[in-house]
C-alpha cells in the first residue's frame, strides 16, 4: 500500500486505522469466507491498495457443490487474470439442454444463440479445485490468505471499527482488527445470522441428493459438454460432466419427498434416478464413485438487507436460489466484483456507502427476480411446456438461453425478451390454470417445509 493511500485511510472512516495497530493481526479488510465470492472480493481489494485478509474456516481444496458455471463468469475470470486456470480445471460447456418431444429426446440451448454480450460458451468443474484455485490467486495478489482459521464471533465498535475472535486450526484464538467486514460465508451467512436478517424464501424450497459416477454416457459430438436438465415428479435431475470422464448426477426434490429416504440414501439416489428413463440409460452400467452419496437441503432463503456502515453481505451470505439454472457462482461473483466498488469507495468516502450499497442491493435482487420467475415455476405444467417445445417468435427462445448465460442483470435486449416470455407465461397459465392453481398451492406448502438430516458440510447437524 503507498503511502498517500496509508494517510487517507487515518483521514476518512473513524476509528483506529490499519496503521495503528500490529500488522498480523489488523487489516482494513477482513473478508470472511474463502469461496468464490469471498477470493473475488479479497483479490480486487488488494489490488485497490488496501490490506486484506481472508479467512477460511477449511483447508482447501474442501467440499463444495455447484459445478456448473455460467458463460457470464467468463469476463469476471478474465478481470481476475484466472482465464487460462479455468481453461485447465474445467470441461468445455457449450449450453444446456433440457428433455424435449423429438428425434433425439432433447433440446439444446446453445450458448452461442444469445441476444446480448454474453460469451458462446462455459465451464464445468470441480467446485474444490475450482475454489482452492480462486483462493491461492488471492495470495498470490498480496492478501493474507489464512486456511483453518474460523471467525467466532464479531464486535463492531464504530463505523470503521471491528474486533473479530478468531480460531486458528492449531486450537489458538486471536483477535483481528478490521475497518471494513465483507461476509462471504457462505449458507453458513455469517452477519446475517448474527444480525437476524437471514429470511426462508417464502416462494420456494427445495432439497437435493447426488453423487459422481464413472462410465456415464455422454451426449454425442459437440454437445458432450452440456449440462443436461432432466424432470421427475417430485423436481428435476441433472446430468455435469466433469473432468477425467466423470459425471456429476442428482436430483433437485421436493423436501417431504427427500424425507422419505430414512437411511437409505445409496439406494435412494439409484432409486429416484431410476423415475426418469432417459437419464438412467445414460447411467445404468456406470459405477457410483466410492458409493458416496451426498445430501443437502434447504436451498432458498435470503437477508433482509445487504448490508451496513462497515458491513456487506456477498455471495450465499446474502441470499442462494434453486441451482437449477447454475446461477450461484455468477451471482456470487458479480455480486463481490460490485461489492468491491461499495467498499473501497467507503474506505475513501464514507458518506457514499449508504447510496452504493442501496443500489448494488437493487441490482443483486433485480437479477434474482429475473432468475426466480424461472426457477419457482420450473415444475410447473406450463414451463415444462415451454421448455420442450420452445419457439423463438420475437425472439423469446434466444431471450431464455440469454438468461441461462447469466445475463440478466444490464442488457434491454434480453430482459425484454424475458418480459415477453412473462406474458406468454401468463396467456398459456391462464388456459391452463386448474393444473396451474395446484401446483402453485402445493410449492408454497412445500416452501414451508424445513429439510434436515443433510450430510454435507453445508448443512449444519
Amino acid at each position: 500500500m503507498s503511502r498517500g493511500t496509508r494517510a487517507r485511510h487515518r483521514r476518512v472512516g473513524g476509528g483506529m486505522t490499519a496503521d495503528e495497530r500490529p500488522s498480523g493481526h489488523a487489516c482494513d479488510v477482513v473478508v470472511i469466507g474463502g469461496g468464490p465470492a469471498g477470493s473475488t472480493a479479497a483479490t480486487l481489494l488488494a489490488r485497490r491498495g488496501h490490506r486484506v485478509i481472508a479467512l477460511e474456516k477449511d483447508h482447501h481444496p474442501r467440499f463444495h457443490i455447484g459445478e456448473s458455471l455460467l458463460p457470464m463468469n467468463l469476463p469476471i475470470f478474465t478481470r481476475l487474470g484466472v482465464m487460462e486456470k479455468v481453461k485447465a480445471l474445467g470441461v468445455h460447456k457449450p449450453g444446456a439442454d433440457f428433455e424435449a418431444d423429438n428425434e433425439q429426446g432433447y433440446n439444446t440451448f446453445d450458448f452461442s444463440r444469445a441476444l446480448g454480450n454474453s460469451p458462446p460458451h462455459a465451464y464445468q468443474v470441480w467446485r474444490q479445485d475450482f475454489d482452492c484455485m480462486l483462493y491461492r490467486h488471492a495470495g498470490e495478489n498480496g492478501v493474507d490468505a489464512r486456511e483453518g482459521h474460523e471467525v467466532r464471533g464479531v464486535e463492531q465498535r464504530g463505523p470503521r471499527d471491528w474486533l473479530l475472535r478468531v480460531t486458528a486450526a492449531d486450537g489458538s484464538d486471536y483477535e483481528l482488527h478490521a475497518r471494513y467486514v465483507v461476509d462471504a460465508s457462505g449458507r453458513d451467512a455469517f452477519l446475517s445470522g448474527k444480525k437476524k436478517l437471514k429470511r426462508k424464501n417464502a416462494e420456494h424450497q427445495s432439497a437435493a441428493i447426488f453423487g459422481h459416477f464413472r462410465g456415464a454416457t455422454f451426449r454425442p459430438g459437440k454437445d458432450a459438454g452440456n449440462i443436461s436438465i432432466y424432470r421427475f415428479d417430485h423436481g428435476w435431475m441433472w446430468m455435469i460432466p466433469l473432468p477425467n470422464g466423470v459425471m456429476s448426477v442428482g436430483a433437485v426434490c421436493r423436501p417431504d419427498y427427500l424425507k422419505q429416504r430414512r437411511g437409505r440414501t445409496v439406494e435412494f439416489l439409484l432409486d429416484t434416478l431410476r423415475q426418469n428413463a432417459a437419464l438412467w440409460e445414460r447411467i445404468e452400467h456406470a459405477e457410483l464413485m466410492g458409493n458416496d452419496v451426498r445430501v443437502t437441503g434447504n436451498y432458498s432463503y435470503d437477508s433482509a438487507r445487504m448490508g451496513g456502515p462497515g458491513w456487506i453481505l456477498v455471495g450465499d451470505a446474502f441470499a442462494f436460489l434453486d441451482p437449477v439454472f447454475s446461477s450461484g457462482v455468477y451471482l456470487a461473483m458479480s455480486g463481490a466484483e460490485q461489492a468491491v466498488e461499495v467498499v473501497d469507495e467507503a474506505l475513501r468516502s464514507p458518506g457514499r456507502e449508504a447510496a452504493l450499497q442501496r443500489r448494488l442491493e437493487r441490482r443483486q435482487r433485480r437479477g434474482m427476480r429475473r432468475f426466480g420467475f424461472f426457477i419457482y415455476r420450473f415444475n410447473g405444467p406450463v414451463m415444462r411446456k415451454l421448455f420442450r417445445s420452445p419457439n423463438n417468435v420475437f425472439q423469446i427462445e434466444q431471450g431464455v438461453i440469454s438468461m441461462l448465460a447469466g445475463d440478466v442483470f444490464d442488457s434491454f435486449k434480453v430482459w425484454s425478451r424475458i418480459a415477453a416470455f412473462r406474458v406468454v407465461y401468463g396467456v398459456l397459465a391462464l388456459g391452463n390454470w386448474r393444473r396451474w392453481k395446484a401446483e402453485r398451492r402445493y410449492r408454497l406448502a412445500q416452501a414451508r417445509s424445513q429439510f434436515t438430516g443433510g450430510n454435507t458440510p453445508l448443512d449444519k447437524a
